[in-house]
């Protein structure tokens, strides 16, 4: 039977036939095969990811304002797109390393979201801040760019934190964010700093970046399922109880009055009818005018007044035994004085102050680990050590200087 198939032939065909269009319909649609097989109760709700969305774009909006300033350059960022995706999406998709940062919520909201950047783009950012045109890309990836981009990405989630906290009702704060680099082609290096993400869905929030003429790219926020979920619930809430307060109340029911016995003392008469009260002095007629009837003054009318000089008491200090007027320091204790802490001084040219801008460094003239001046009112008065109380910063005296 040459040319016939056989019964297996047909079934693998069969079943060729019954995949191809799966595989077709998730890419038409925008998400990946990997992504596509995670469970509907896995993903958001439309309502979810709608509100998410929207919180995204408001936040990363003012983040953008924040990394403008920062950059001292025009920064755009689009509407968000939202999907859902996983570490192997990611890294099908991005070939070149990328800069993982992560914002940790420690105020307000429990959890964290990443921050994803292409590495180029990480390298502009961080020549703008120094100081430079965005041009020097050609350069290694350091841990000066990693820091660099922490503290930019600080500035741009604390701006946004902000916002979500107009939009929670609440106060939102973020610890420093922290990056790292990946390599999506290093599959062992891979393991170990993306072992926590490996395998779990995340949404992600998508926006167009673009920064001057240097940056046109794109910027991702991985938020995972359960975080997302908790944002879109206190989202919720806030909204809730503001139109629960805005709505209108129900007016009240007039009760009937009981009839009140013929007994009942009369009503007495309203405030307005009260007896006049008397007036201060200073409201009576100035001296040499008489007020008549008619309510018009009548000026230059003098009265029998009696006017005779004051009279003082002739005033000699205190003294006591000593012969020497005491000195009473209480009186002055409530009287706020202004501390500052100078960390350092330098002298810089017009020219070079006109060179200032936003990641420029300035050298002081204080070595690391010398004591820094505490002066009050503008006056050296003590030496001290910088210290960390919870999350403020501090001063501990270690000299007071006498004169």
């Amino acid at each position: 039977m040459d040319g016939m198939l056989s019964q297996e032939e047909i079934n693998a065909l069969l079943g060729g036939a019954d995949s191809e269009p799966d595989a077709d319909a998730a890419a038409s649609a925008g998400t990946d095969v990997s992504s596509a097989s995670a469970s509907s109760e896995e993903r958001l709700s439309p309502e979810e990811g709608d509100a998410l969305g929207e919180i995204a774009n408001i936040s990363m909006g003012t983040a953008a304002t924040t990394l403008s300033v920062l950059l001292n350059n025009r920064v755009e960022i689009t509407t968000p797109a939202l999907s859902y995706v996983t570490v192997d999406d990611l890294k099908e998709r991005n070939q070149a390393p990328c800069v993982f940062v992560y914002i940790a919520y420690r105020t307000g909201l429990e959890g964290r979201n990443v921050l994803v950047l292409k590495e180029r783009d990480v390298k502009i950012i961080t020549d703008l801040m120094m100081g430079g045109d965005g041009t020097n890309t050609d350069v290694e990836l350091s841990d000066l760019h990693l820091s660099a981009i922490s503290e930019a990405m600080n500035q741009m989630m604390g701006s946004s934190a902000t916002s979500m906290s107009t939009m929670i009702n609440e106060m939102v704060d973020i610890s420093p964010p922290t990056s790292i680099r990946v390599d999506f082609d290093d599959d062992a290096g891979l393991q170990d700093v993306l072992a926590d993400m490996i395998g779990n869905l995340y949404a992600q929030v998508s926006f167009k970046m673009v920064i001057g003429d240097l940056i046109d790219s794109e910027i991702i926020q991985l938020y995972p399922i359960p975080f997302a979920r908790m944002v879109y619930e206190r989202f919720k809430d806030t909204m809730q109880g503001e139109e629960a307060e805005s709505a209108p109340q129900p007016a009240a029911t007039p009760q009937p009055q009981a009839s009140q016995p013929a007994t009942q003392a009369a009503p007495q008469p309203a405030a307005a009818q009260a007896a006049p009260q008397p007036q201060p002095a200073m409201q009576q007629p100035m001296m040499g005018m008489q007020q008549p009837m008619g309510g018009m003054p009548m000026y230059g009318m003098p009265q029998d007044l009696s006017i005779q000089p004051a009279q003082f008491q002739s005033f000699m200090p205190v003294q006591n035994l000593d012969g020497i007027a005491p000195e009473n320091i209480d009186l002055i204790m409530d009287v706020p004085l202004e501390v500052t802490v100078e960390l350092g001084r330098t002298s810089k040219s017009i020219k070079e102050i006109l060179d200032f801008s936003p990641g420029t460094i300035i050298e002081l003239d204080k070595l690391a680990g010398e004591p820094i001046d505490v002066l009050v009112n503008g006056k050296f008065v003590a030496k001290g050590e910088v210290v960390v109380i919870e999350e403020n910063f501090g001063i501990r005296v270690t000299e007071i200087i006498k004169d």
